[in-house]
């Protein structure tokens, strides 16, 4: 299965520039926030594939104009093609926003999966707006990680950690695009990237 993520800026070469071959053979779009809603209905739409997506912090449009013909999987786990995708999106509280939670408010939120988690019994990709705590993640209050997430990888060794609002384009950045934590492949989905479920190769 091909995934393209989409995360915080749109890209050129997918909206104002579009170009069809970037989303040629795409079987699933999955966004981890802080896009224009416009932007995400004009994908599913050229794609013709499910589009899932969670919540930036900058999304509170979202609550009033939602993307067309997207699904938002907050607080969900979604099985798309045999493949367990949970979604919980948002990033730390720093200035009271929308879709901003403490430490705390995100440990309740996961706390409240537990059956759905045992349900399903695990998890294969989890797909968030902020990193995991300790993960590649930022010093600022703004761009902490959630330990919550740690805590479910540790736990479900996801096969994918999708995540986003750890932006790249910085010349001072040290952060990456992919990583390895244990059994789980990191990937930050700033901008876009596309890769194989099955084989992990970008495409």
């Amino acid at each position: 299965m091909n995934i393209l993520v989409v995360s915080d800026v749109e890209s050129p070469s997918l909206w104002e520039y579009y170009q069809p071959e970037k989303i040629k053979s795409i079987d699933l779009i999955v966004s981890c926030g802080d896009l224009d809603p416009e932007y995400l209905s004009f994908l599913v739409t050229m794609a013709n594939c499910p589009l899932y997506y969670v919540h930036g912090n900058h999304d509170g449009r979202y609550d009033t104009h939602p993307p067309e013909g997207c699904e938002c999987i907050e607080n969900r786990i979604i099985v798309h093609q045999g493949v367990r995708i949970l979604g919980l999106g948002g990033s730390h509280r720093y200035s009271g926003g929308t879709h901003q939670y403490t430490q705390q408010e995100m440990e309740w939120r996961k706390r409240k999966l537990w059956k759905k988690l045992r349900k399903h019994g695990g998890i294969d990709i989890l797909l968030t707006h902020a990193a995991a705590s300790g993960i590649d993640d930022a010093e600022d209050l703004a761009h902490q990680g959630f330990s919550a997430f740690t805590q479910l990888i540790d736990k479900y060794a996801p096969k994918y950690f999708v995540h986003g609002h750890i932006h790249l384009n910085c010349a001072s950045s040290r952060h990456v695009r992919r990583m390895q934590y244990k059994e789980t492949t990191i990937i930050n989905g700033y901008e876009t990237y596309k890769f194989c479920y099955e084989t992990g190769e970008p495409l």
